[in-house]
């Protein structure tokens, strides 16, 4: 602790808005032949997996129908007016004018004979693709005339899902000479061929996320459009929450705050927060020599509160074995017993630490659970959240312990606490193309979590000091969104592209705002000088400060903003709460957390507003 700054000084973290380039990967499951290959060895299909009024989510399925291996495949297509793709993953998409085109990556370009592939994309716009070509040719590899490939199945529904089989049921597709059979995909990959609309799949792993589609085959032996994904998890293997049938309304209470915010556990009662919240996360302990360690001794569990600072009224003496954040909290969670505490460890300053942890996960696990089962304070913890930014990427520091890292870290820390005890992480946002998602196995990891906290907030603010202004926490992309990839809509998209399911993730909520100085324009995109000024740091200032003095002008993607004089901010109120509780719900997803109680009203109305959004 003697080298790092005072945390009271720690700061927010922010997402890094660092992609370079323009260069969207498009969900286009686009399997294409080489260039040296015919244009007829490989096929395109199209199929629109949803719509939720706004915007809509499309797939391509490539598959190589030729008898050898394609090394790389280019699709393109028109999209009228008005239509375009907004974010994208698994391939790298390009557009000049209407006209859309989408390259393999360097990891997916090789396809075997029969092999196909799947992508997503999410889209604006009503219309549909049309002039189809891949690598140059037609999409539907020169089918005979009056020879119409089949329809798409049903989406599978699943039935009797125990930890290590299920069975599949699809509505049939149709064709003008008859259906043949069904190809059944399991992750992407072939699984069986049946004559039936039914399969039953076995030999799977307890506590895994698994994604099902289904392509039909005529009798003619073409096939049509994958049918849409089902995407579950089987029971067993990771953590028990006991909260796991309701709503995720998570917190985050910082150590620091104790100093100049002269923020305690006693505010969460006096603003009403502690009855409609569900966890705490308490942020933070610090990474260390491979190990987790105490973040501040004296905030955590050595100051001394009086009589009107402490949650019950009475006043640490000083013999007691166990005072400051840590006995509020125990004195918390006797009168709130539902609430669910969860140690916290790394964050934004202190993510350095997980690079070396990691080379030994298993003795980072250990280290872990000795320090969150401290006798002297274990029945205040209910499991331990890692907070790491960012795992295989950058964020103040950056990290090359590899794919694989998270994934083995997050197993280590299940084997550990077991499954009576949570064990959750706080991810990145980053949805864009090739960007911190895509950097770890995230979908991997999440068969070892009891859920995500993907932070959707912190996409734009004043590092980028001349601009342009843009919402720090969108909702969705917008005409003129500075990075494609970089919305909560996208980032979520790209998780459950993933096969990890919305009961496993919250979406993020900054009880705070972002703001810009030597701003003329009004509506967000214009250009700036440097950072507005904040009451703690500069850019950044809290949402009951901003209601007061810089009241909301207008919203764009969900999120409000405000030009006062030449200051511009983009902040969270509880109107935009609502909208983004609604679409959580739409979503399927576990909740909704945020950073963090100090930053809301002395009543507490941006966490009412998720809990009400929530119920």
């Amino acid at each position: 602790m003697s080298t790092a700054p005072p945390l009271r000084t720690r700061l927010y973290r922010r997402l890094a808005a660092t992609v370079a380039v323009f260069a969207l990967p498009i969900a286009g499951l686009v399997g294409l032949a080489g260039p040296a290959q015919a244009a007829t060895s490989a096929t395109a299909t199209y199929a629109k997996a949803s719509d939720w009024g706004s915007g809509f989510e499309g797939r391509w399925t490539v598959k190589n129908t030729g008898t050898t291996t394609l090394s790389s495949w280019t699709v393109e297509w028109d999209y009228p007016a008005g239509t375009r793709v907004t974010s994208a993953w698994d391939a790298t998409v390009t557009s000049s004018g209407n006209r859309w085109t989408a390259k393999n990556l360097g990891w997916n370009g090789s396809l075997t004979p029969g092999q196909s592939i799947t992508f997503g994309f999410n889209g604006s716009g009503t219309g549909a693709p049309s002039g189809c070509k891949i690598n140059g040719g037609a999409c539907d590899g020169g089918s005979q005339p009056g020879d119409a490939a089949p329809s798409a199945p049903g989406t599978p529904t699943a039935s009797g899902v125990t930890e290590t089989a299920l069975t599949l049921s699809w509505s049939a597709a149709t064709d003008d000479k008859g259906i043949k059979n069904y190809d059944v995909y399991r992750n992407g990959a072939k699984v069986t061929t049946v004559t039936g609309t039914g399969y039953g799949d076995s030999g799977l792993t307890k506590g895994t996320s698994y994604t099902y589609s289904v392509v039909a085959r005529d009798t003619a032996d073409q096939t049509g459009p994958s049918s849409g994904e089902l995407a579950l998890t089987t029971p067993g293997g990771g953590g028990t929450d006991p909260g796991a049938g309701t709503k995720v309304k998570l917190g985050y209470f910082t150590n620091w705050g104790v100093y100049g915010r002269n923020y305690h556990v006693k505010n969460l009662v006096t603003s009403g927060s502690a009855s409609k919240i569900t966890h705490i996360n308490y942020a933070f302990g610090n990474v260390q020599g491979g190990k987790c360690t105490i973040g501040d001794a004296y905030a955590d569990y050595d100051k001394a509160y009086t009589a009107d600072q402490s949650v019950d009224g009475k006043a640490d003496t000083w013999d007691q074995p166990l005072r400051g954040n840590f006995n509020q909290l125990r004195k918390l969670k006797a009168q709130y017993p539902h609430i669910k505490i969860l140690w916290s460890f790394g964050g934004w300053t202190w993510s350095g630490g997980f690079g070396q942890a990691v080379s030994n996960p298993t003795a980072f696990a250990q280290s872990c659970y000795d320090l969150v089962e401290d006798p002297r304070w274990a029945d205040v913890f209910d499991g331990i959240d890692l907070d790491w930014e960012y795992p295989n990427a950058c964020g103040l520091t950056c990290d090359t312990s590899g794919a694989a890292s998270l994934k083995n870290m997050m197993q280590a820390m299940r084997a550990k606490f077991g499954a009576n005890n949570l064990v959750t992480a706080a991810i990145s946002a980053d949805g864009a193309n090739g960007g911190k998602l895509d950097a770890a196995d995230y979908g991997g990891a999440a068969q070892y979590v009891d859920f995500y906290n993907v932070m959707t907030y912190d996409f734009f603010g004043s590092w980028a000091a001349q601009g342009p202004t843009a919402p720090h926490s969108p909702l969705t992309a917008y005409p003129g969104i500075p990075q494609d990839g970089f919305n909560s809509e996208a980032a979520i998209t790209k998780l459950k592209g993933k096969g990890i399911p919305g009961s496993k993730l919250n979406l993020g909520i900054g009880f705070y705002g972002r703001g810009w100085t030597g701003v003329t324009q009004a509506t967000p995109g214009g250009t700036a000088t440097g950072p507005a000024p904040g009451t703690y740091e500069p850019g950044n200032e809290d949402y009951k400060v901003l209601k007061v003095t810089c009241p909301s002008t207008g919203t764009i993607a969900g999120t409000a903003y405000a030009k006062c004089g030449s200051n511009w901010w983009s902040y969270d109120t509880p109107a935009t709460v609502a909208t983004k509780m609604n679409w959580t719900k739409q979503q399927g997803l576990r909740g909704a957390f945020f950073w963090e109680f100090s930053g809301d009203t002395t009543n507490g109305e941006l966490a009412n507003a998720i809990h009400t959004g929530l119920q």
